[in-house]
């Protein structure tokens, strides 16, 4: 896993965003990503969602696992 791009968030955040450095510096990651998503996007996964996903996909147990 690679880390962060700091130098591009910094140009994000200070340069597009026009924020002050101790205004970026005081953001966590999730509220930088926040202000730099596109204003339209998918709503993401909730429970609902989760669980009819869950019954169209159930789990299955493979067949040589079941005659154990």
């Amino acid at each position: 896993m690679s880390g962060l791009d700091w130098p591009g968030l910094m140009r994000a955040g200070l340069g597009g965003l026009r924020l002050r450095p101790a205004e970026f510096w005081d953001l966590t990651p999730l509220e930088l990503q926040l202000l730099l998503a596109p204003v339209a996007q998918a709503p993401s996964l909730n429970r609902s969602g989760l669980q009819a996903l869950m019954r169209r996909f159930p789990d299955q147990t493979p067949p040589s696992a079941a005659a154990g």
